[in-house]
Formats: C-alpha cells, structure tokens, sequence
C-alpha cells in the first residue's frame, strides 16, 4: 500500500507511481529496529523496484500470481512463522494472505472484503500514509516487547 492504487502514464507511456515519504520514513524506522520488511506485489513496477532500493528492502517480490506460495516462501526464508508477521492489503486478491499472517491490516480505502479480513483498519488510505500508521504501530509494539532501541 506504498500508492493510492492509480495508475499515472508519462507522455512515453510509461506507468508512474507516487510514494508517500512519510510512509517510506516509517518503513526506515521499523527496520532500523531490526524489522524485516518485504513488498509482496502482484503488479511489476519499476518504480517499486527503485523505491525498495531506495528505502533498503532487500525482500521484494513483484508479479505475484500467487501471493501465499511466494509468503510463504519468504517466511522460510527468513525463519520467521505466518503467525509472527504482519501484512497490508488493499484489495481482493489480498484477502487469503490476511487471512494468513499473525497481524493483518487493510488501509482505509481497501476494498470492503479485504477490510473484513483484516484485524486493524488504517485511518488513512493507501499511499496517504496508512503504512506510516501500520508501521507507527508495530514500532510500538516492538519496543514495548524488546525495549527501545532493539
């Protein structure tokens, strides 16, 4: 949910993406506590591709046909359980991915059956700051459980 879902085209053509910096500043911090981040997108994106490298995600998969497979081969991967992640989804084909983690989130503007699927509703939409809010959470939660600064 790094966009508000609209597709943008430049005079070439070219698809073009608008990322909120705030929600990139909370996905910096979660990770500098020591959070592994991922994207896990259905879409390829050249301007995720940048923007990942851009904010330090080294686990990013696009084109995803089949998003609990490619989860879950991530988590082993990490050695991390469904159950000890969290994920945000916008949209139907999110739906068996919340369904599937131990934290979902659908941001405000999700499509009403992803929003049922998930644990937490963000105030904000996708891509206008619901991953800062998403992540301004689980920061929180981090802290408390391992004390500040881990």
């Amino acid at each position: 949910m790094l966009t508000d879902g609209r597709l943008y085209y430049g005079a070439r053509g070219e698809p073009l993406q608008c990322f909120n910096t705030k929600d990139g500043h909370g996905l910096m911090s979660l990770a500098r506590a020591g959070v592994a981040i991922a994207i896990l997108s259905g879409r390829r994106s050249a301007a995720v591709t940048r923007r990942s490298r851009e904010l330090g995600i080294r686990h990013v998969v696009q084109g995803s046909r089949d998003k609990i497979r490619d989860f879950r081969t991530l988590a082993a991967k990490l050695g991390v359980t469904a159950a000890q992640c969290a994920f945000v989804g916008d949209d139907s084909p999110d739906v068996p991915l919340l369904r599937e983690v131990g934290l979902a989130f659908a941001v405000a503007d999700a499509h009403p059956g992803a929003r049922a699927a998930a644990h937490h509703v963000t105030r904000l939409g996708g891509g206008r700051g619901a991953v800062r809010e998403v992540c301004d959470r689980l920061l929180a939660a981090h802290c408390a459980a391992h004390g500040p600064g881990h």
